[in-house]
């Protein structure tokens, strides 16, 4: 997983606004403007009405810090939650995933990258640490903070808890995970949208087919299926096809029930919130402010765990945050690790940050060299190792004319 996360102090006032190297993008300003982000190479951004990029810069720190401002009033823009190459295995570029999405949902105007994911194992590189949900489509389980977007398109912020569980002809139940590496001893339910197979070995694996008029894939939260076996497969790997999911039953699993083509299951992916509708959601963590509470802590609490996610917290890093006040969702990006030009935040200073915009809730988001800001076609932020690849992203979108 590539972990690194921020947090520290900042006098309680607002930060100041040094320079304004790029202006702000909006209605009544339409052109080209030059970015200019220490040695980095100058970089033109385009304006877009809705949106306001600007590059506030604190010398005596440093802090490079890169902002879109979102007008929450507009109904021409809204929010996705993208992944690379559409599946939950693989990652690509930013502007990759800008460019996949569909043109009848809308064109990317800006972004930064997402949540946490698995890096280290090439095999299942890009799997998302946490929920994502992409147009609808329910592709990674949760299992910490994650914002998500009503209806109405109000965003919201909350630890979503998941009770995926599928259960059997006798009315016995199994927990099982979502698209991810299948341990020995659980279940995984795997859809069309993991990849070419489910990578998985040992154990049985069950193809299901939709069963009766319910709903079927894509595979949404908070639901309940009702799947018929087609297929018990012994060998483990199974490809996925476009209208099946697989259950992979790892080797270790006790007590499950006798099984055979034309059994039929329950397949359930209740959530605590329900979030049954929702389109678009992203995880990450920590909360750095939830109904109007900052995340403060400025050094490890005692007994805390000296493992790199927890005390990469008070240390300064590259960030990438997602926040919003009752008229504005702000998307932010912290350069780091490059002394002269910024050395990166820790979680309180950017939590002190967000504050200062007038932020009332927000959501840390992956970081180090993962932390990048897309705006209108080029990344604008300058990364510690350059444009780098990742598994997801979010996105403001300019909808269709008419939609």
């Amino acid at each position: 997983m590539n972990q690194t996360m921020t947090q520290h102090d900042i006098n309680h006032r607002r930060l100041p606004r040094i320079t304004f190297v790029c202006a702000v993008l909006s209605a009544s300003f339409v052109a080209g403007i030059l970015l200019r982000a220490g040695d980095s190479d100058a970089r033109e951004a385009k304006s877009e009405p809705g949106v306001a990029y600007s590059n506030d810069k604190v010398d005596r720190v440093p802090w490079s810090i890169h902002v879109v401002k979102i007008d929450r009033s507009r109904k021409d823009l809204a929010f996705f939650s993208a992944h690379a190459k559409d599946k939950v295995l693989g990652v690509s570029l930013i502007s990759e995933q800008a460019r996949a999405i569909p043109r009848e949902i809308g064109r990317a105007v800006a972004g930064v990258n997402g949540d946490f994911y698995m890096r280290d194992n090439p095999m299942y590189a890009g799997d998302p640490r946490g929920l994502q949900i992409l147009n609808g489509d329910l592709i990674s389980a949760p299992d910490t903070v994650c914002v998500w977007f009503d209806g109405d398109g109000n965003p919201h912020l909350d630890e979503v808890k998941g009770d995926f569980k599928v259960t059997w002809p006798d009315g016995k139940t199994t927990p099982f995970g979502l698209n991810q590496q299948r341990p020995p001893g659980r279940a995984v339910l795997f859809t069309p949208t993991y990849g070419p197979s489910t990578r998985a070995t040992g154990g049985r694996e069950l193809i299901l087919e939709k069963d009766g008029d319910g709903p079927w894939l894509p595979l949404q939260a908070s639901q309940t299926y009702r799947a018929r076996i087609r297929e018990v497969q012994a060998t483990g790997n199974t490809r996925l096809a476009p209208d099946v999911m697989v259950l992979s039953l790892g080797p270790q699993l006790q007590s499950l029930p006798e099984l055979a083509p034309g059994a039929v299951l329950e397949i359930s992916t209740a959530t605590t919130p329900a979030l049954k509708g929702v389109k678009t959601a992203i995880a990450g963590g920590p909360a750095l402010i939830q109904d109007g509470k900052a995340f403060t802590l400025k050094a490890p609490p005692p007994g805390a765990r000296p493992s790199y996610t927890e005390m990469s917290k008070y240390e300064r890093h590259p960030r990438s945050a997602i926040g919003w006040s009752p008229t504005h969702l702000y998307l932010v990006t912290v350069d780091g690790r490059q002394p002269g030009l910024s050395v990166g935040m820790k979680l309180a200073e950017l939590a002190e940050y967000l504050v200062s915009l007038g932020c009332t809730d927000a959501m840390n988001l992956d970081g180090g060299k993962s932390a990048q800001m897309w705006v209108s076609g080029q990344i604008v932020n300058s990364p510690c190792q350059g444009e780098d690849t990742v598994a997801n992203a979010f996105f403001v979108i300019r909808k269709p004319e008419g939609r």
